[in-house]
């Protein structure tokens, strides 16, 4: 069987250099390598399981209808996370759902009805398919769903190249996304570019998506549509370095695990655990510990995905 090609794929990458990433005190060249402290834990994120209706092509954390590596989070574990931030008087204003498809948990129009009672923004992340949809009537009687934003996954603003990723869905996921639009609810997109597209390209190719199907959204606007760089875990690029930042001109508050943490419950682990960051849920390294004020530690940028992702791409999974 022929092995498919994501198009986001990068073209003929060189492989990551021998000792890079490999201590997390220093690059491979011996500099002290970048480490972003937590200033305040703005956003908590959920994993709600890994467990999802696609098979794409490239899955950052390899969700698909039978990888089941993170197990769906219960009502009452994310209660206790909840709990812990009111105990410990943490700043937390939102909390955010990825997966998988988080509308696969069976505890999901529950635990969604908890956050928004509790006062907090919610954001979930979707494609907005069938899993979704056969929620509709529970979501539109959500209380407070005037602070739900669910972000639906459209990876690019072509039919073609979505699909040649997401196989056959382009239709669901716009008549999801067209059905939240139509009921008011606060919707954002989620995509990615190309290797060789430029933001700009990617971002006026979705203003005219948005454009064709009268949906209330600003290409513009980095919240409303985030664009995702082409990411390849195995691919050559520059560790951070702590001199980075001065080179770079970049502050380290401005990475997301400055702000954020993700609460993951693993196969075969007794209990839900926190990560540093969303898109290493499985990396022992950025497992931070049980509670969210023992995940409040500095995270050291010890992956390909902290430089490519993070530092250089400037991306954030919350937007």
């Amino acid at each position: 069987m022929a092995t498919v090609v994501s198009p986001f794929a990068l073209t003929a990458p060189r492989p990551l250099a021998p000792g890079k990433f490999e201590n997390p005190r220093q690059t491979a060249k011996g500099e002290p390598r970048a480490q972003v402290a937590l200033t305040g834990l703005d956003t908590l994120w959920f994993n709600t399981g890994t467990l999802c209706n696609l098979a794409c092509t490239t899955c950052y954390i390899e969700s698909s209808p039978r990888n089941d590596a993170l197990v769906y989070l219960t009502l009452a574990e994310v209660e206790t996370y909840l709990d812990e931030i009111a105990r410990e008087g943490l700043s937390t204003r939102e909390i955010a759902f990825t997966g998988g498809e988080p509308f696969m948990n069976p505890d999901m129009l529950p635990i969604l009805q908890l956050c928004l009672a509790r006062g907090f923004a919610v954001l979930v992340l979707s494609n907005a398919m069938q899993p979704m949809r056969r929620f509709e009537s529970q979501l539109l009687a959500l209380e407070g769903r005037e602070r739900l934003t669910i972000r639906v996954s459209l990876d690019h603003y072509t039919r073609e190249v979505h699909e040649a990723e997401r196989g056959v869905s382009w239709d669901k996921a716009m008549a999801g996304l067209e059905w939240l639009a139509a009921n008011s609810f606060l919707i954002a997109v989620a995509g990615r570019q190309l290797e060789h597209e430029s933001e700009t390209g990617a971002r006026a190719g979705y203003r005219d998506l948005f454009a064709r199907h009268a949906l209330p959204l600003d290409a513009d606007d980095p919240a409303q549509l985030v664009l995702f760089p082409a990411m390849d875990p195995y691919a050559d690029i520059a560790e951070i370095s702590e001199a980075c930042w001065g080179i770079l001109g970049k502050n380290p508050s401005q990475m997301m695990c400055a702000s954020s943490r993700m609460v993951v419950k693993r196969k075969h682990e007794p209990a839900p655990r926190v990560a540093a960051c969303t898109l290493l849920p499985y990396e022992p390294g950025f497992d931070l510990g049980a509670s969210l004020i023992e995940a409040s530690a500095p995270v050291a940028l010890n992956h390909p995905h902290c430089a490519r992702f993070c530092v250089l791409g400037g991306a954030s999974c919350s937007g």
